[in-house]
């Protein structure tokens, strides 16, 4: 099974962890960001104190850094790691866009499209590139060489279709994963019209996971993280909705209303069992390698709740390692 690790918040330093993950036999670190990290720097970092992990962002908005920003950084990322490099985008959410970066929400489908293709050609090494999109139009500069690929985190079936299109591959997040293989078949009709094989594009969800001797110790925080992001991102509570409506109606309620404890609660087993991984480090394992068994997946990614103490994020480290 291939395998990666979301980089976890715990009191270590980044190479620490990093170094830890890499010893436990992982093959990805990713990295994401909103506030007060930057991605790039932490790869950066995570590359001169690894040997052979892929690194990749998961994820990198397309609204605070131009197509060029992010090829320039993914190219010079790749020049300086041992393994490969993966660029993971996704168009984020309102309140990270307008109330952080102070940018307008506006096309966000579509800049994700367009960010991709541009990437793609910057890193391309094919000439001078020229583009004329709808959000952007760019000339007469040379193509960097660098081998990176670039993912999608795309949840609504707009985003899904732009990733069958262009990406190669694709970040699910809280899309349930027995749902996983219908809402890749939007990736892959749009990748047929695209004339380009879904085969070749990588499926790599995230998966929540925690591991306690007490398995509702670990559910416990699986619920804080999926009430989190059910709560106060809109895009987030429509993928979970497909299988639990009336459940992420109410924690969407819940969260509105302050009331974080109540939206916790409404987070039910079937929830946990369908959008993560939680219990006894047996009981976390044979659920990780279910979801790895998934005909639609290729690289489970072992998210750790950012709720989650230290003793906790490294008992689950070592317990879904390879």
């Amino acid at each position: 099974m291939t395998r990666g690790v979301l980089l976890p918040n715990v009191s270590e330093s980044t190479t620490e962890v990093a170094t830890r993950i890499e010893e436990l036999g992982y093959d990805s670190i990713w990295t994401g960001e909103l506030w007060g990290t930057d991605a790039f720097v932490q790869l950066t970092t995570i590359a001169a104190h690894t040997d052979e992990v892929a690194l990749g962002t998961a994820i990198a908005n397309v609204f605070s850094r131009s197509p060029a920003a992010l090829a320039g950084a993914a190219a010079s990322l790749d020049e300086v790691a041992s393994g490969p490099v993966r660029l993971g985008v996704g168009p984020s959410t309102p309140k990270a866009i307008e109330d952080l970066h102070g940018l307008e929400y506006d096309r966000p489908v579509r800049r994700m499209h367009e960010t991709v293709e541009l990437v793609k050609a910057y890193t391309a090494d094919e000439g001078r590139v020229e583009y004329d999109g709808e959000c952007f139009s760019v000339r007469d500069f040379p193509a960097l060489e660098a081998d990176v690929p670039v993912y999608t985190a795309a949840l609504g079936p707009a985003a899904r279709r732009a990733t069958g299109r262009v990406a190669g591959g694709w970040l699910p997040h809280n899309v349930p994963f027995d749902w996983l293989s219908e809402a890749f078949e939007t990736v892959a009709e749009a990748a047929r019209g695209a004339e380009r094989d879904p085969g070749t594009i990588d499926v790599a969800p995230y998966v929540p996971s925690a591991v306690a001797e007490d398995p509702e110790e670990a559910r416990g925080v699986v619920r804080g993280h999926l009430a989190y992001y059910v709560g106060s991102g809109e895009g987030y509570r429509r993928a979970v909705g497909e299988r639990f409506p009336e459940e992420a109606e109410r924690i969407a309620d819940a969260w509105r209303a302050g009331e974080r404890g109540r939206a916790r609660e409404e987070v039910t087993d079937a929830m946990v069992g369908a959008l993560g991984v939680a219990g006894t480090a047996e009981e976390a394992r044979s659920q990780l390698a279910e979801i790895a068994d998934l005909e639609t997946v290729d690289e489970p990614i072992v998210v750790v709740p950012s709720n989650a103490d230290d003793a906790t994020v490294e008992r689950t480290l070592e317990a879904l390692a390879p």
